[in-house]
């Protein structure tokens, strides 16, 4: 079902809180106010895969950011096709996702695997739509942008609705990891060059979707039962253990998802120089990711400069208070936008200042995903 008359709503947004300042602002917020998104000048969007976790969550970020729309389809697999959803105060048919989907779709928000990313991206651009792809099968196509709109938003500058042709366009959303631990670094990078980087990740079952998250739920109260612990998405048991993403093992020992923060971050850089290397495990948290990252850096870098880089840049929180031993967790950060970043310390074991040391925690589903990818979105406008 296309909808395409004015509603009205109750707009509530919730950002991160995570000072004294930040919750006076937020406090402020809290009154709600009468937002209009549904706009008969703005485009038609297609959110594919929109029963997933990621897809649900493009429609909460979509209504939050207030993100203007004259018309939105709800597409899936054949088996959800024909249920139902609200979406800001009106009811919408799920659609099956066919090539004719596409027809007279300007944004289409794509999470729903590589194998349909792959298939039915390609006929939307033909028929006229701009993509904003969540899986891994465009990213390291050089034809399209990969981007984080606080890190790369150059990448994509070309797209855009005005400039629009007889087809549209792909762009990628980079892995949720990769977004995480870019959001931090590239400040940093900025003003002292990144040469090397180590990162260890701790993540979520969000990354795994729905199913993920609920088996964990399960999980946690079978073995607090003292129950054999359902183990159908994972090989293991996940609640209160952690394990090496189960990403399939390549032939350099290295798994796919580590090799996504190497690759993804070297084409976001447009630096095939910078040395990247990362160990990613699973945590039994439920939807916000956690890294630890070493940087070596080509230029000195101190502690304090660092921190003011860090407090000043866009999308991120520093969350450092040594005395109370407060920094970021996955808790904290769940359902907010912004990434947290803390332990922010030399790292002793190089000289001259040429080291730093970081902890990072951002929300998968949301900044690692769907934000990210309407953020893409609005500047397609």
């Amino acid at each position: 079902m296309h909808a395409s008359a004015f509603v009205h709503r109750n707009y509530i947004h919730h950002p991160p809180i995570f000072s004294s300042c930040r919750r006076v602002c937020f406090a402020s917020r809290l009154r709600s106010t009468i937002r209009m998104s549904l706009k008969e000048d703005g485009p038609s969007v297609a959110v594919v895969g929109v029963t997933g976790a990621v897809g649900q969550e493009f429609l909460q970020v979509l209504s939050d950011r207030d993100f203007p729309y004259r018309s939105i389809s709800m597409l899936a697999s054949r088996r959800s096709a024909g249920h139902h959803l609200s979406f800001e105060g009106r009811e919408y048919e799920i659609e099956e996702l066919v090539p004719e989907s596409f027809d007279d779709v300007d944004i289409a928000l794509f999470s729903a695997g590589g194998s349909v990313s792959r298939d039915m991206a390609p006929i939307a651009v033909q028929r006229g739509a701009f993509v904003v792809d969540n899986s891994s099968a465009f990213r390291m196509d050089p034809r399209v942008p990969l981007v984080i709109p606080e890190v790369n938003p150059d990448a994509m500058a070309h797209i855009s609705l005005r400039k629009r042709g007889k087809e549209g366009a792909i762009i990628a959303n980079p892995n949720c990891s990769t977004i995480i631990c870019l959001m931090a670094a590239t400040p940093l990078h900025r003003h002292a060059k990144v040469v090397r980087m180590v990162v260890s990740t701790y993540q979520a079952a969000s990354g795994a979707g729905a199913a993920a998250m609920e088996e964990l739920k399960l999980q946690t109260r079978e073995v607090l039962d003292g129950k054999q612990p359902t183990c159908k998405i994972f090989k293991q048991q996940y609640a209160f253990n952690l394990f090496s993403h189960n990403a399939p093992i390549l032939s350099n020992g290295y798994n796919e998802e580590e090799m996504k923060l190497v690759k993804e971050t070297r084409k976001i850089w447009d630096d095939l120089s910078v040395k990247v290397t990362a160990t990613c495990i699973r945590v039994p948290v439920m939807r916000a990711h956690a890294e630890s990252i070493n940087l070596q850096f080509e230029k000195s870098m101190d502690e304090a400069t660092a921190r003011q880089i860090l407090e000043e840049a866009a999308g991120l929180v520093v969350i450092d208070d040594r005395s109370s031993n407060l920094f970021p967790t996955p808790l904290e950060v769940s359902n907010k936008d912004d990434v947290a970043v803390g332990r922010i310390r030399q790292d002793l074991s190089q000289e001259g200042n040429h080291g730093l040391d970081i902890f990072v925690c951002g929300d998968q589903i949301r900044k690692g995903a769907a934000l990210n990818a309407v953020q893409i979105a609005e500047k397609l406008l």
